[in-house]
């Protein structure tokens, strides 16, 4: 079950974030600008059991299923799993596809930089106004990590660089007509020059050296920007981005699996994807908890804009961070999506069943599970409803933000997933039951039958 296995990957995350004077500690205090590449990953495996043949290839399914049903992955083997998780290596892959992908990303994401960097050389440099000496240090950092790539560059082998011009003049020809809108992308870096300085530089991550990872993070939100002027730059993809980056430790993997997340959830980031996300929690707590549905969307209040936050980050800042990275993950593996497969397989194995009983004249169908309710929906009403009795003291707008701002860093991982998981088999039996309390109430045995499937079903034991 999942909230079971939590504690485990707590105790595993605390010896990756031990103490100052342990080794791991030293290590993070020695953090470095981050790899432009990671080829050799492309070749790594995963320990998880019966997740990776012996080829390299991933089971998508049994991926997905481990990441919820132990509460995420260890901290040793996140990186290679979010590469998978995310997309930027197809789980159907080999470890030799997965090699040349490597170089081909690595090839395309250069010339992507180097082209807008040409068509607007103003942006090429952050500009700093020399008062956040963190930032100026930054630079430094990053500029010595640019001297020590193009020194890379030079001594790579004869056979290396005729197979990176190779796949150099694919890309050309890939991008040649991609153009740029001055004005556009202008306004795309003033915003991502304001942004990045706010990410949270408390992380490690981002602690001596690895400042320089700021201008890391700065350089592919622009390439993203450039490259996808249907989505640009909004902001919130700083603190988005920066979390791959994190993980992955490479400019070039955080590119390609951004780009990969954002290919799904950019619409989180328009006015009308996010109003349609806020839209369906407060449907969804109106059929956990109408009483408190109706009290959050009186005149006085604006309906779940509240929940904005939340949403567009995933809960980012109400968790302490090793517990909002693991959330992270288990909201990236649309559990809900994989049980509303199972359910249409038993619903459809139920049609069956009744066109071999030629008395059951029943032309009722199980109601459909609304796989628009995501996970995160839950993780949201679970948090809402713990806090029930708070939020109906609230009278107006104000209020709610500055309750829900208190939050901040307070909450229990644990505890809420617990009580998520709870609402959504709610939810799901609540989706069978009608019909098949109908089908059953001449047969005990059979609801019984019903309700022992259910569960097994939801993977609650």
């Amino acid at each position: 079950m999942l909230h079971t296995q939590m504690e485990d990957l707590r105790q595993t995350a605390g010896e990756e974030t031990s103490s100052p004077d342990s080794p791991r500690s030293h290590v993070l205090f020695q953090q470095r600008v981050a790899a432009v590449s990671c080829p050799a990953l492309s070749a790594a495996r995963l320990t998880l059991p019966g997740v990776m043949d012996a080829e390299g290839r991933v089971d998508e399914s049994r991926l997905r299923m481990h990441i919820f049903k132990n509460g995420g992955v260890c901290p040793s083997e996140r990186g290679l799993v979010w590469r998978f998780l995310f997309g930027m290596y197809p789980c159907s892959s080999t470890a030799l596809e997965r090699s040349l992908l490597q170089e081909q990303m690595a090839v395309r994401y250069r010339l992507m930089k180097r082209k807008w960097q040409q068509f607007l050389p103003s942006a090429v440099q952050m500009h700093l106004n020399g008062t956040d000496a963190e930032l100026v240090a930054a630079v430094r950092y990053f500029e010595q990590r640019q001297t020590q790539v193009q020194q890379q560059i030079q001594d790579q082998s004869e056979g290396v660089s005729d197979r990176l011009a190779f796949l150099e003049l694919q890309a050309q020809i890939l991008f040649e007509r991609v153009t740029f809108d001055q004005e556009e992308l202008q306004e795309a870096t003033r915003i991502i020059d304001k942004d990045v300085p706010r990410t949270n530089r408390e992380l490690s991550y981002y602690q001596g050296e690895g400042s320089g990872n700021l201008l890391v993070l700065r350089d592919i939100l622009i390439t993203y920007a450039a490259f996808h002027p249907e989505v640009s730059y909004a902001q919130g993809m700083n603190d988005l981005c920066s979390r791959f980056l994190e993980v992955l430790d490479s400019e070039v993997d955080t590119f390609w699996s951004f780009s990969c997340y954002m290919e799904k959830f950019s619409k989180d980031f328009r006015a009308d994807g996010l109003h349609r996300k806020i839209e369906l929690e407060a449907a969804l707590l109106k059929e956990l908890d109408p009483q408190l549905y109706s009290h959050l969307v009186t005149d006085s209040m604006e309906s779940f804009t509240f929940c904005h936050r939340w949403l567009l980050l995933g809960f980012q800042r109400e968790f302490e961070h090793s517990d909002a990275l693991r959330l992270f993950e288990i909201l990236s593996c649309d559990h809900l999506e994989l049980i509303s497969q199972q359910v249409d397989r038993a619903r459809y194995q139920e049609r069956l069943a009744r066109k071999c009983r030629p008395e059951d004249n029943s032309n009722s169908e199980l109601p459909a599970i609304n796989t628009d309710f995501t996970f995160e929906l839950f993780i949201c009403a679970a948090i809402l409803l713990e806090n029930r009795e708070s939020l109906l003291l609230c009278r107006d707008d104000v209020q709610l933000i500055q309750f829900t701002s208190s939050l901040q860093g307070t909450l229990d991982l644990n505890s809420t997933l617990k009580k998520a998981e709870h609402h959504l088999y709610n939810y799901c039996k609540s989706c069978a039951w009608d019909y098949m309390y109908g089908c059953c109430r001449a047969d005990k045995g059979k609801e019984e039958d019903f309700l022992y499937q259910l569960r097994s079903l939801l993977v609650l034991k």
